[in-house]
């Protein structure tokens, strides 16, 4: 299969760009794109000569591999539909709203022998790309994503809106299981938690320091790496990386010497860079950069994180609303 047929089902801000990066790709065809507000598609679909429809089962038959940009509530039963209709899926993180939804979509797209891949965008980001070049065994990672308030993510916590990023990295580069998860956070503006910190222990020892804000008066994307070979700085936003490598002393006992690097990396385009590797795996057949299964344990350590804010608010903190199952 080399030339893939393509639709994109949502179309408000994050599924326009997807739209546009598949109908700028030469190696596939961008059908249609999909929204339950005819308008939007069918503004999307002017911009980008293609069809606009407001229903997603009108897809089947037509493409051979979709990007899901709808509320998180509804990608179990689309990404569901579209697998079992023999369409590989791309949906935006995070995977679905529960473990039980997430192990059913991954069992299904290997029974299908379908492509499932999650858009955990950061993974993409040049900078990241660099960084999981150089790391060898993490001992101690910290980081902090802070955002000025968004009403646009404000349906989910904090956790789910912006922690996921991270903890989704974070999991990548250990690659051990998670020993225990203990989190603190609190509601300032929405009525869900707006500022959290987790740390994160695994079972070889290394510790994670996860701290997200969407009430800060800055925005701020860092996270920074210490292993035995020295310390890593990574800048999101900017793209950078400040390297520290220690080098061992020809004398015993001396005080090692410290090699200082900064990388910096071309801005990119992330969202072009994954769906590239998306339709990569379709026609290669090789596991998605960020599996169905790299999603789920994503979701599994936010829900775990979510769980412990709800159960166990501050002193003074009023009770949170319950997801609704």
């Amino acid at each position: 299969m080399k030339h893939l047929r393509t639709a994109v089902i949502g179309t408000g801000y994050l599924g326009r760009f997807h739209a546009q990066k598949y109908a700028a790709l030469p190696d596939c065809e961008l059908v249609a794109v999909v929204d339950t507000r005819p308008e939007r598609a069918q503004a999307v679909a002017a911009e980008l000569g293609c069809q606009a429809m407001t229903g997603y089962r009108d897809l089947v038959g037509q493409v051979d591999a979709v990007s899901i940009v709808v509320p998180t509530q509804l990608h179990h039963a689309v990404a569901r539909e579209m697998l079992d209709q023999g369409v590989h899926v791309l949906v935006e993180k995070p995977i679905t709203v529960t473990e039980a939804e997430a192990d059913a979509l991954i069992e299904l797209a290997r029974r299908r022998k379908l492509q499932l891949q999650v858009g955990h965008l950061e993974r993409f980001n040049p900078a990241v790309q660099g960084l999981v070049s150089m790391v060898g065994t993490p001992m101690f990672i910290e980081s902090h994503r802070l955002a000025p308030y968004n009403p646009r993510g404000a349906d989910v916590s904090v956790v789910l809106d912006l922690m996921i990023h991270d903890i989704d990295i974070i999991l990548n580069l250990v690659g051990q299981p998670l020993a225990r998860i203990d989190a603190n956070g609190v509601p300032v503006i929405s009525s869900d938690i707006d500022i959290a910190n987790a740390r994160l222990q695994f079972a070889n020892g290394c510790v994670a320091n996860v701290t997200a804000s969407r009430v800060s008066l800055k925005q701020e994307r860092k996270m920074r790496l210490f292993q035995r070979s020295g310390y890593i700085a990574l800048d999101f936003q900017n793209r950078t990386l400040d390297v520290r490598r220690t080098a061992q002393s020809a004398n015993e006992g001396d005080i090692p010497e410290i090699h200082s690097e900064q990388v910096a990396f071309e801005s990119g385009d992330a969202i072009m860079s994954e769906i590239q590797a998306f339709l990569t795996s379709i026609r290669d057949g090789t596991r998605p950069i960020v599996s169905g299964e790299d999603g789920r344990q994503a979701l599994a350590t936010a829900i775990e994180i979510t769980r412990q804010l709800r159960e166990h608010p501050m002193p003074g903190q009023q009770e949170l609303p319950r997801p609704s199952s």
